[in-house]
């Protein structure tokens, strides 16, 4: 009869642990879901950014300028630092804050077009 009772606790315990473990594994995969759902933080200043396709949107913006290879070579430094591209082919550039207006040359030319 005993050696029956310790079995069966012995039973008891190891489904237990079981049961519990495969709990954790449940919360952990739940977190590391809720991990990759999160936006991108960049940055000191730990502002949510989201990725833009750089490339697509200085086409677009230097399409009708003048020195288009220029201009997307000068459009894609300020995107990948500023994360913005102003829409339009020109103008627009206060859309997209002091980050892009303020960027400037070494001849202290604005250089975002």
């Amino acid at each position: 009869m005993t050696l029956r009772v310790l079995v069966l606790g012995m039973l008891l315990f190891v489904c237990l642990t079981k049961v519990s473990s495969d709990l954790k594994i449940e919360k952990e995969d739940e977190e590391l879901t809720l991990l990759n759902e999160l936006p991108i933080v960049r940055d000191v200043n730990r502002r949510l950014m989201q990725e833009i396709d750089c490339g697509g949107l200085c086409k677009s913006r230097c399409s009708v300028h003048s020195r288009p290879n220029l201009c997307n070579r000068a459009c894609g430094t300020c995107c990948v630092r500023c994360k913005c591209v102003p829409p339009g082919t020109s103008g627009n550039r206060a859309l997209c804050g002091t980050c892009y207006t303020d960027m400037t040359t070494h001849g202290n030319k604005t250089k975002c077009p």
